[in-house]
């Protein structure tokens, strides 16, 4: 169910120095603040200059003054966040927030070292990447949506507003008085996310009132399958080898084939097949019972091939295997 911003935030047990991921808007000018208060010294600020808009130095001004007031060190890292062919911005401008705020968890390591990193999305914010996740026809791993907590970078990073409500977190900034920025991209409905805010979400209050707590289940059961699937693929690929061996691979389900070279692809090559990529690929190994038998097929950003007994993967530009 979902939660209280204060009852969160008593529920909140991270190992300190903790940093805070500032960007000046609502959200995350509550977590600091609430922060703040509830470990007075023990507190730092990131915020990360995306340069992608002209009101990226307003917002940086907000956060100095904003941190100046409560007496918390403030980190200011200014990133390229535009954004790849293929890539979405949105996507671009999130990888460029995590690398600023593992780059200040390492510098940290000079100072008193950064323990722990709390980001504000909230109950929302699950719900619209949970949305994300469907019309993209994400499978389990997808659907987990946002953990909670997890290890990156050396340190413990926390997302503690998960089952907090949006407007409980506005009401909550109010009641203390304080400013935030808005970002004005976030009323602007060319961004997926921000139609699902603006148009969906209303209506899967009138509709499902308690829709962020039944989401939030279906997203942790999903969690649970896709750590199920994690630990049966890392099994699975002891047993067939890395790289994997075509009859070792053939003994197994097509399901469990699929589990296992998603895992190795992804963990061993850093690449992910689309759906069509991966079924070729079994069709091909189904077929593969002779020893003149070819695989040569795209995979994520390079091609899956047969080298003798084994099939094996690479990178045409040079980064191979």
């Amino acid at each position: 169910m979902t939660q209280s911003f204060d009852a969160a935030m008593r529920a909140f047990a991270p190992a300190l120095p903790l940093a805070v991921g500032l960007s000046g808007g609502a959200d995350s000018t509550a977590l600091l603040l609430a922060c703040a208060r509830r470990w007075p010294g023990q507190i730092q600020a990131i915020h990360v200059h995306h340069g992608l808009q002209a009101a990226a130095d307003g917002f940086e001004q907000h956060c100095i003054a904003l941190c100046q007031g409560l007496g918390v060190p403030l980190w200011v890292e200014r990133r390229d966040a535009r954004h790849a062919p293929g890539q979405s911005p949105e996507d671009a401008a999130r990888q460029a927030r995590y690398k600023a705020f593992e780059s200040v968890a390492l510098a940290s390591k000079a100072q008193a070292a950064i323990q722990s990193i709390a980001l504000a999305q909230h109950a929302d914010d699950q719900v619209e990447t949970l949305l994300l996740a469907l019309s993209r026809g994400a499978g389990v791993a997808g659907l987990a949506a946002m953990p909670a907590r997890w290890e990156r970078a050396g340190v413990v990073w926390h997302r503690p507003l998960l089952q907090v409500a949006g407007a409980d977190v506005r009401n909550w900034l109010h009641a203390q008085g304080q400013s935030w920025v808005e970002d004005p991209t976030n009323t602007d409905e060319r961004y997926t996310r921000n139609r699902i805010r603006a148009q969906l979400l209303p209506m899967l209050e009138a509709a499902f009132p308690a829709f962020r707590e039944t989401f939030a289940r279906s997203a942790s059961n999903a969690a649970q399958a896709a750590e199920l699937l994690e630990e049966l693929a890392q099994q699975d690929l002891a047993q067939v080898g890395t790289p994997p061996q075509i009859t070792a691979l053939q003994a197994l389900s097509r399901s469990r084939q699929t589990n296992v070279l998603r895992h190795w692809l992804r963990n061993t090559h850093h690449t992910t097949p689309a759906a069509a990529q991966l079924s070729e690929l079994l069709d091909q190994l189904a077929a593969c019972t002779t020893r003149g038998h070819r695989i040569h097929i795209k995979v994520g950003r390079g091609f899956a091939v047969r080298a003798g007994l084994h099939l094996d993967w690479y990178d045409p530009q040079g980064l191979v295997r």
